[in-house]
Formats: C-alpha cells, sequence, structure tokens
C-alpha cells in the first residue's frame, strides 16, 4: 500500500482520536523500515537518536540536516511521520513560521515545536513569546492546507523546571493557540500523567516512555494518553549493545559482546525486498 501525503497526514490525525497508540522513533532510514515491518502504525523522528548517529549531541544538528532527515524517514516508509522539530529553529514568531512551512514540505503528517530556548541559564522562553510561536506555527501549517498535526511541547521537565503547574499552564495555552496534541516530555506518576490529560482534555496527550517502566501501555491507556513515543530510547539501547560489545573487545580482547547480536541473514531477508 502506498499512501498519499494527505492520506497518511489524514490517517495520523485519525490515530488520535481515540484509543491509545505507540509511535516509536527510528533514527534511520533501516530502522524506520524494521518498525514499519512490526507493524507500528504510524512512526517520530528522534532528534537526539539521529544526531548520535552523524557524531553530535542532541541539538548540534542544523535545520538543513534536519530537514534532509526528515526526507529520508518519509521516503523510507509507508507510514505517517511525526518530525521532532525541536524550538522550530528560531527564536522569533517568523523564523519558525518559516522552519515550519519547509519541514511541512517534507511531507511529514506531524511535527513538534519545544518552548525551549537552548539557553540553560534561561530554558525556556517566557510563556507569551512561547505562545506566539505557536500561533506562528499554526498559521504555516494553515497555509499550507492544514492537514500536518500541530503537537505543543512544554519542556519544564527536561529543561530542569520541573513545576507542573506552570507545565499545565503551557500546554493549556498551547492548545488554545492552536495546537492539536500535547506534551510533556519528562512527566512520570500516574499523578501527573492524569493531570496533564485533564488539563487539556479533550485535545490528545503524547507520553514519553524513554526507559524501563512499571507502567504498561494497558496502564498508560487508562489514564487517558493517547498516543505513547519513545523518544531516543531505541537508539540509546542500540548504542548499548554497541558500546558493552566494543569495550569487551577493546579492553578485554574477547567477543562475548556478540552474542546476542542480531543474524546477518535474517536483517537481510527483511531488507532485501526495498532494492526491488
Amino acid at each position: 500500500m502506498t499512501r498519499t501525503v494527505a492520506q497518511k497526514r489524514a490517517d495520523f490525525r485519525a490515530l488520535h482520536e481515540q484509543g491509545c497508540f505507540v509511535i516509536p522513533n527510528p533514527w534511520d532510514t533501516g530502522s524506520a523500515r524494521y518498525l514499519q515491518g512490526l507493524g507500528f502504525k504510524a512512526l517520530a523522528t528522534t532528534s537526539s537518536g539521529h544526531a548520535w548517529s552523524q557524531g553530535l549531541a542532541d541539538g548540534a544538528q542544523s535545520r538543513d540536516t534536519v530537514l534532509a532527515h526528515l526526507r529520508d524517514i518519509v521516503a523510507a516508509t509507508d507510514l505517517p511521520v511525526n518530525a521532532d522539530f525541536e524550538n522550530g529553529f528560531a527564536s522569533d514568531p517568523q523564523g519558525v513560521a518559516e522552519s515550519v512551512r519547509l519541514a511541512v514540505e517534507t511531507g511529514v503528517a506531524g511535527l513538534s515545536i519545544e518552548d525551549s530556548t537552548g539557553n540553560a541559564a534561561d530554558p525556556l522562553f517566557p510563556i507569551d513569546i512561547a505562545v506566539e510561536r505557536l500561533r506562528a506555527a499554526r498559521k504555516a501549517i494553515d497555509a499550507a492546507g492544514g492537514g500536518t498535526l500541530l503537537v505543543g511541547r512544554a519542556e519544564n521537565f527536561f529543561a530542569g523546571r520541573p513545576d507542573l503547574d506552570d507545565t499545565i499552564a503551557r500546554l493549556k495555552a498551547y492548545a488554545a493557540a492552536g495546537a492539536d496534541c500535547l506534551y510533556a516530555p519528562g512527566i512520570k506518576t500516574r499523578e501527573q500523567i492524569a493531570a496533564v490529560v485533564a488539563a487539556v482534555a479533550p485535545k490528545p496527550v503524547n507520553l514519553l516512555v524513554g526507559g524501563a517502566s512499571e507502567l504498561t501501555m494497558k496502564d498508560i491507556a487508562e489514564l487517558g494518553v493517547r498516543r505513547v513515543s519513545v523518544g531516543g530510547g531505541l537508539a540509546r539501547a542500540a548504542w548499548g549493545g554497541f558500546i558493552q560489545a566494543a569495550r569487551t573487545l577493546a579492553e578485554q580482547g574477547r567477543f562475548d559482546g556478540f552474542a546476542n547480536a542480531a543474524a546477518g541473514n535474517e536483517l537481510n531477508a527483511f531488507f532485501r525486498p526495498f532494492a526491488e
């Protein structure tokens, strides 16, 4: 099945209307195709996962590099793709609008805009400025036809400002500014999750589960979350296996780290049809 960009965007929106789904985060063409093969219904990029694959820290990539990556992932899969578009690669609303316009042109079905400044001393945009940035993103999406889903992100817990009340105030403001889905990466407890879901209802909430958690998908669905992403979790899991095997080889001269490696013939069998 080959879906048009418009179909993928419509299908992506429909996923947010009921139930709860996982939106895993590939970092390259191979991981995107493999996740599609496992039956997931949508994918999201990961700024950290892709940056590490390029030998860079998260946040160090240019807008042009990220746009090229979005085009690669969109082309690699028939699934809707949500872009981890960081803070829109601009501080002012006009710059955010231009970045969003370019992101929409890549064919993504959704994109997120963070309220982080990138300045450790003052990590969050004031809420009024953050709202104007979201409004600019909304206008850019609407000018392009409106099909791309806009995710508003409150980065409080990631930015060292774990204030739930301020997080909720920001998310409610972003919803009013036109965000279709709300996201507060870093919240973890049932109480935090339930509070965020209730505050922005009926708009859907994305929950990040990037590490081991006592919560199951059933638990998360019962809390009212619509979608669950894993951020750089899969990329870190892959790096974990690589680092362990490489260190064992470098430090001990042993090959034990290859014990749980994927079989080459299995990977070749999976990827061979994509060359046809």
